[in-house]
């Protein structure tokens, strides 16, 4: 039967992401829009930003961090082209983003030697095949696959390349061992439920250290450029950003950051995700016509929960692509469940936001109705039908 009880919130995309509980226009009636960036109201709207994230997540002192142009995505963009060239490269990549940056690094700059150690959709590649003496780039958690690195156990403290970390769907939701970072990134629209355009940079000793001292062999865009007579624009870290922020989307962020420091802070919004995880898992277990992307529960996501069809009369990829999106639409039309499906270079499936702002109600809620729509739908998808 059709489930009577709907999800409060049945905003489960993967980016952007669900407003924390409770969020309405009424958290930026304080931004200060009309004003400049660099006056000092708009200033310390920045500046009060990066320093309640950089308190709830315990960013070493030492590390700077700053708001950066271009969302995650820009953020990457920014270590890639500003730090890698004078070692060898690692890229590792077992979903769409680390292969995005895997092409950046072998297609768009001349760097040599890089190896790219791969891995299929729901697995990790090799962890200790790393080599440490060069720099290495991961994705700490692969928002497409649903699978994330178990720790950083796997990453020594006498490395000697730099490690650059996209973090951008782990942040605020799993621990990160951030003086194995060099570099991390992330935006807010994931982590925060945020609004888009805005990138979070972090940068170690280490890292500031490598841009002081290597100048890039090829031009670098005015908007990647983090240094001035060879040393670090320090501005950046302060509150001054490189282009025009949004200011409104600023307010929203500290909205945000208020209500996570409200719930008990890092440790409160990484236990939701676990329990979110685990409504999830219950779940799965029962339901025959699904599995997790990831089989290796180790590895599995908490925020970007990814689930492949494993029902045993719909065994044709084609088809089991046609049925998600048939389950995605039927969701979305009773306003159960918006953008669950999965990302387009997966494997046919379904992907739910399980990440801190996510109630554990509303998943709760959500888990009926995706069984009811995979019983209204899978008759069409059988072979013969």
């Amino acid at each position: 039967m059709k489930p009577s009880q709907r999800p409060l919130d049945p905003n489960f995309s993967s980016g952007p992401c669900a407003k924390r509980p409770g969020w309405s226009l009424e958290g930026l009636k304080d931004a200060c829009v009309g004003r400049s960036h660099r006056g000092k109201p708009g200033k310390a709207k920045l500046v009060e930003v990066v320093e309640r994230q950089r308190r709830m997540l315990g960013i070493p002192e030492g590390w700077r961090a700053g708001i950066v142009p271009g969302s995650d995505t820009g953020a990457v963009e920014m270590a890639l082209w500003s730090l890698l060239g004078p070692r060898g490269v690692d890229v590792l990549a077992w979903e769409s983003f680390g292969k995005g940056w895997a092409s950046d690094v072998t297609r768009q700059l001349p760097i040599e030697p890089v190896r790219v150690l791969e891995a299929d959709y729901g697995e990790l590649p090799d962890l200790t095949q790393v080599d440490f003496a060069r720099d290495v780039v991961f994705t700490w958690n692969g928002t497409t696959s649903g699978v994330c690195v178990p720790d950083g156990d796997w990453i020594p403290d006498d490395r000697q390349g730099l490690t650059i970390c996209d973090a951008t769907s782990a942040v605020f939701a799993m621990d990160l061992p951030w003086r194995k970072l060099d570099v991390a990134t992330w935006s807010w629209q994931k982590a925060l439920g945020g609004e888009a355009g805005h990138g979070m940079l972090v940068l170690s000793p280490r890292a500031v250290e490598r841009l002081e001292s290597w100048q890039p062999p090829w031009p670098m865009p005015k908007i990647f450029r983090m240094t001035k007579g060879g040393k670090l624009i320090e501005g950046i870290f302060q509150g001054e950003t490189i282009n025009t922020p949004s200011l409104l989307c600023v307010e929203d962020a500290i909205d945000a950051l208020r209500w996570a420091e409200s719930v008990g802070g890092q440790p409160a919004l990484a236990r939701r995700a676990r329990e979110n995880l685990a409504v999830l898992e219950r779940w799965a277990e029962r339901a025959a016509w699904v599995d997790f992307l990831p089989a290796r529960r180790e590895i599995r996501s908490c925020t970007s929960v990814c689930f492949k069809i494993a029902d045993p009369d719909v065994r044709d990829p084609a088809r089991q692509a046609e049925a998600a999106k048939a389950v995605k639409s039927l969701l979305e039309a009773e306003g159960a469940a918006y953008d669950v499906g999965a990302y387009r270079d997966a494997p046919p499936g379904l992907r739910i936001w399980a990440g801190s702002t996510v109630e554990q109600a509303d998943l709760v809620a959500l888990t009926p109705w995706l069984d009811w729509a995979w019983q209204e739908v899978k008759g069409r998808f059988r072979p013969g039908a």
